[in-house]
């Protein structure tokens, strides 16, 4: 982390330095409130307060063909030291070719197409400390050579050094009923210097935007098994390869959907699977709302304990868009485990208020009375969330 704060320090004195730099980013203050205990006496009970900073520094030089940024991410918890932290999520020197592309330095990276579970998105390590829901990603070293051809995009990631998944604290909420701290353990001898390959091909083919990945090196899924001293967990990294595949079709106003992949690693190969379709009725009810409506399938045959809290499940849900000056939104979605287990309940909304801030509104409630089911361990985790955050920006 320290050479990561030099090179943050240089990159923002040679932003300031220069002539045409641009200063954005947001800040956010987030209230959380758990009308539940938690399974953990541990942890914190009610109300949370966090602060988030996200400013983001970018420069555009050499007739555009060349750009930096630089979006780092501070934050402070009241009660759960886990999210008490400084992280980069971008720190990226980008060079344009003619027909290529080089991007290299610490980067987040997008791979699917799903909207309940992001299955093939293995570059970047997801941030589960900020939540669970795998939106929020930790910046990931890298040197990414993307190849434009007629045939499709070919990008190539070099990925040294590996980051380990970040958990909510002793006291933190929205966590397994132990929590996961101590030194990760890998099943590689470098650790977390392990140094990963990936490698993806790209291309639309009339409707169908198509995507074919393979990765090799350190599972950014880590296993979880009880450590010695009988009151935590610790994240246990193997090494694995995946051969993935994603596929969006847009016919009219229907979007299908696909996301699986094929994992090979010491203790087991498995499979998973999310399929489904949003579609999209524009104008309902004679305004300006469009109302897309959400299924998708779930399913993965592993065995091991990760932190994968679906296997066999069936998701639902609708997103409205009122199209108004306010950018106003509303989705609401729920799971189902197919297998007689628990289900999840979601409800997020969020509203711009004038042209600076924006206030979002999510519940998020677990419900499930197996011991067996992944969620029964979450049973007392139910939220509700409230977020104010400000915008700023001097880009041109």
């Amino acid at each position: 982390m320290q050479r990561w704060l030099v090179l943050s320090g240089l990159l923002a004195i040679a932003f300031s330095a220069a002539a045409d730099w641009e200063f954005s980013g947001s800040a956010t203050l987030e209230l959380r409130y758990y009308p539940q205990a938690g399974l953990d006496a541990r942890q914190y009970d009610g109300g949370n307060v966090s602060l988030i900073l996200e400013p983001e520094f970018y420069r555009s030089f050499n007739d555009g063909a060349d750009t930096l940024l630089f979006a780092p991410y501070l934050q402070a918890d009241q009660h759960d030291g886990g999210r008490n932290r400084l992280d980069i999520r971008e720190l990226t020197w980008v060079h344009v070719g003619e027909d290529w592309e080089l991007r290299t330095g610490i980067r987040q990276e997008y791979w699917g197409v799903t909207e309940f579970q992001h299955l093939v998105d293995v570059i970047n390590q997801f941030d589960t400390a900020v939540d669970i829901d795998n939106e929020d990603k930790l910046g990931q070293p890298m040197v990414n050579l993307s190849l434009v051809r007629d045939w499709g995009i070919v990008d190539y990631y070099l990925l040294p050094g590996f980051r380990t998944r970040t958990w909510p604290g002793v006291a933190g909420r929205l966590r397994p009923p132990l929590p996961v701290i101590g030194p990760a353990r890998y099943q590689s001898g470098q650790g977390d210097r392990h140094v990963d390959h990936a490698l993806r091909w790209s291309q639309t083919l009339g409707d169908v935007d198509l995507g074919v990945g393979w990765f090799k090196g350190t599972n950014r899924e880590p296993l979880l098994q009880p450590a010695a001293d009988g009151q935590s967990l610790t994240a246990y990294y193997e090494q694995m390869q995946q051969l993935s595949v994603d596929a969006q079709a847009t016919l009219g106003d229907w979007l299908w959907k696909l996301e699986a992949y094929h994992r090979a690693a010491s203790r087991e190969d498995y499979n998973a699977l999310q399929a489904g379709f949003e579609y999209t009725r524009y104008g309902v009810f004679g305004s300006d709302a469009d109302l897309g409506l959400l299924l998708e399938y779930g399913w993965n045959d592993s065995e091991q304990l990760t932190f994968n809290l679906f296997q066999n499940d069936l998701f639902a849900g609708f997103r409205l868009a009122m199209n108004d000056t306010q950018s106003s939104e509303l989705l609401a979605g729920f799971s189902q485990d197919l297998d007689g287990g628990g289900n999840t309940l979601l409800l997020e909304g969020s509203r711009r208020l004038g042209n600076d801030w924006k206030a979002s509104l999510t519940a998020r409630w677990f419900l499930a009375d197996e011991p067996r089911d992944p969620l029964y361990y979450f049973r007392r985790e139910n939220l509700l969330e409230f977020s104010l955050r400000y915008f700023w920006s001097n880009r041109h």
